[in-house]
């Protein structure tokens, strides 16, 4: 048997590092705004003869792979060159030898939640192989978990909605648990008017989000302010675009973006930030660092007649133009 299955990523237009469990609960209404598009990541599962309990992870993106005689030695193992993947496949205990190859569009360091993407795919095929019965909102929390596992610090929910659900949601974020609203939202108009860019791969990639958590937990009231001005722009921005006012919406963006910059200066670069000032001389309406920044992707929102000369800004300042849509499905797996 053969499992393919595939999460589209996303970009974030407001309200990020908020979706930090317990961040949220100091900023009530907290919320996040984001978009799945179509950078995409697979998992593939094939199972092995009966008999055969070998375990192969493979990423063809990282060009890593390991193997193990059994899902117990797998189990034992105290490291591992794929551990999100390892992290995943314990989660759901599958019984029988099996190769679980992971593959991402998502380029090195993006923040589009390339590896959200992949633990929801790598979910999807493992629930479809064992039988396990889970719900979206399971495959999330799982996700949610394996990374926090992985990269030893806190993390957040959002970046696993969109590969699951795809579209544009607000994840809004109150005490008891989060949860996924729909944006009332034309996506053929919203579709129109992004662009996303490619600055080039993070120093430090993942630093940020942490830096800016441990901030507000030591109670430095900047980024506390900051963060409060980022809850309350996210919470505006999700009207704006539901009543298709892109100019409010670009001004929004534009001003959670200089939120985020004061809460840590080295979330942004020089190309970051000639590709954004650029773009805005040519008819952007905004533009900001999707998730934790320091190099990465930048999403624009423009207007539709200005695609062509912003892009042309992005390519002149070094950066590249990823084409995307708005992904419409979310996760998506089949057998053969």
């Amino acid at each position: 048997m053969i499992i393919d299955a595939k999460a589209p990523t996303r970009v974030d237009l407001a309200g990020s590092t908020l979706d930090i469990w317990p961040l949220y609960l100091f900023h009530p209404g907290a919320a996040t705004i984001n978009v799945a598009i179509s950078r995409y990541a697979y998992c593939t599962i094939e199972t092995h003869d009966r008999g055969d309990e070998k375990i192969q992870l493979i990423s063809k993106d990282t060009k890593r792979r390991e193997s193990f005689t059994s899902f117990d030695a797998m189990v034992k193992a105290k490291r591992y060159k794929l551990p999100l993947l390892a992290e995943i496949a314990k989660f759901f205990r599958p019984s029988g030898g099996f190769s679980l190859t992971t593959d991402s569009e998502a380029p090195a360091g993006a923040g589009i939640g390339g590896s959200s993407a992949m633990a929801v795919a790598i979910c999807a095929a493992l629930d479809r192989f064992t039988g396990a019965g889970k719900s979206k909102v399971d495959w999330i929390h799982i996700s949610r978990d394996a990374e926090a596992i992985v990269i030893n610090v806190p993390t957040g929910t959002q970046d696993h909605y969109p590969p699951a659900f795809g579209g544009a949601a607000a994840i809004e974020l109150p005490a008891g648990g989060e949860h996924r609203v729909e944006l009332r939202v034309d996506l053929n108009e919203l579709e129109k008017r992004i662009v996303v860019c490619y600055t080039g791969k993070p120093r430090q990639h993942g630093i940020n989000n942490w830096e800016v958590f441990k901030a507000h937990i030591d109670g430095k009231r900047e980024v506390r302010h900051g963060l409060e001005r980022i809850s309350q722009v996210a919470q505006q921005l999700r009207g704006a675009l539901e009543a298709e006012d892109w100019k409010h919406a670009g001004a929004l963006m534009r001003e959670e973006w200089s939120f985020r910059k004061r809460n840590l200066p080295t979330i942004s670069t020089k190309t970051i930030d000639k590709v954004i000032e650029g773009a805005l001389r040519k008819g952007a309406l905004a533009g900001k660092v999707c998730g934790a920044g320091g190099g990465g992707c930048v999403v624009m929102l423009i207007q539709p007649e200005a695609r062509s000369a912003v892009e042309h800004v992005i390519t002149a300042a070094g950066a590249q133009v990823l084409p995307v849509n708005i992904d419409r499905q979310g996760v998506q797996v089949v057998s053969r």
